[in-house]
């Protein structure tokens, strides 16, 4: 196996956006840039993250793993 045949691992990203309290820290923490602050509120008043470039996702989990409220999930998506 050569490094080209290796395939990047790709995640998809959930966010309940009623738990969310708006500390923006998956944003600044996503290496790919994949979540950005939505302009929205949610019920609780706070502007939740959304997913601006799903496409970025490396199912890496620290968005997933630094959220202080377990707002967000991320799944492996299966390989093509």
């Amino acid at each position: 196996m050569l490094f080209g045949d290796i395939k990047p691992v790709l995640g998809t990203v959930r966010i309940n956006k009623n738990w969310c309290k708006g500390c923006g820290f998956c944003v600044q923490f996503c290496p790919t840039n994949v979540l950005d602050i939505s302009h929205e509120y949610n019920a609780k008043g706070y502007h939740p993250p959304y997913v601006k470039v799903p496409d970025n996702c490396r199912n890496c989990s620290f968005c997933e793993l630094i959220c202080p409220e377990f707002a967000i999930i991320v799944t492996r998506l299966p390989e093509k």
